[in-house]
């Protein structure tokens, strides 16, 4: 049996849109290759394009599990990497202090005894009271697993640092373990949405992928793909205007996500279309921002809106 997870670009694009992710041809190409060369894809573009959606969509196709890590500022390698169960060492203590009782007995000093109690530490730090977190998790994984690293632009530099050691080698130093490598190394997508300019360093690691928002035809299709049973005349209608209030000077651009709950929403409201009044009722479901919505209003108000 191959090792590889895909035979061919277009196999990465067909079991992706099984998975209800509707990739173009650039995206597929990109992660047929993360599979065959072994590197992780840095997936950079605005929120709600599909970047989390594709490593959910990796997992579902390859049938496996998803481990995500989720950046954030102050993230450490104990949040990411493992920590030790100090309270189940704690307990561990408590329910065995008559054997270590036995163990420190007829020790004549405080050093000597503390010696005695350092050559039994191997029993604490072993295993059993070991926690793994999402990146040794990924790394242990009896099968391969997709590991995202989600949104790696909020985590510190120092931590990106870290990052880059264990992806290079797909492995950790454990200090009481030892070295502990990855059994079948994952497939790693990390995402961005560019609020930091990021490493030259992680860029070489990486496969680079740009998420934009789509074209009509392509945003209909996903649309279509989420919600099966929602008209494609209302779907075309909506990402029409989704496409028009993206031209605008908004705040927050309309993602593809917020398409898809327009018409999740108006489909629930047995919308046949959008109608002015409809519009009205529903418009905050896509922006989020009151004076977005002003804008918007004034801009679809306007004669070939």
């Amino acid at each position: 049996m191959s090792a590889h997870a895909f035979d061919s670009v277009d196999d990465v694009a067909a079991r992706l849109r099984a998975a209800r992710y509707v990739s173009d041809r650039r995206i597929a190409t990109t992660v047929f290759l993360a599979d065959r060369m072994e590197k992780p894809i840095l997936v950079e573009g605005p929120a709600g394009v599909g970047k989390t959606e594709l490593a959910k969509a990796l997992a579902t196709a390859l049938d496996t599990e998803l481990i995500r890590l989720q950046c954030y500022e102050g993230l450490d390698e104990a949040k990411a990497l493992y920590e030790w169960e100090y309270p189940k060492q704690l307990l561990y203590t408590q329910i065995l202090r008559d054997k270590i009782g036995e163990v420190l007995s007829g020790a004549a000093t405080l050093t000597e005894a503390v010696d005695r109690l350092a050559a039994q530490e191997d029993a604490f730090f072993s295993e059993r009271f070991l926690l793994a977190r999402p990146l040794l998790a990924a790394l242990r994984a009896p099968r391969r697993v997709v590991l995202l690293v989600d949104e790696v632009d909020r985590a510190d530099p120092e931590f990106e640092a870290f990052l880059l050691e264990v992806l290079s080698d797909y492995q950790v130093s454990v200090p009481e373990l030892g070295t502990i490598r990855a059994r079948v190394k994952p497939i790693v997508l990390l995402t961005s949405n560019a609020t930091r300019e990021l490493t030259d360093a992680l860029k070489r690691r990486c496969l680079h992928l740009h998420i934009g928002y789509p074209d009509a035809a392509r945003e209909a299709e996903i649309v279509s793909a989420r919600l099966p049973g929602a008209s494609r005349a209302l779907t075309d209608e909506v990402v029409r205007v989704v496409g028009s209030l993206r031209a605008l000077d908004l705040k927050k651009t309309p993602s593809v996500s917020e398409t898809i709950d327009w018409v999740r929403a108006l489909t629930l409201l047995e919308a046949p279309s959008l109608t002015p009044a409809i519009v009205e009722e529903t418009l905050n479901l896509v922006l989020k921002y009151e004076g977005d919505v002003e804008r918007a209003r004034e801009a679809l108000a306007k004669p070939g809106r």
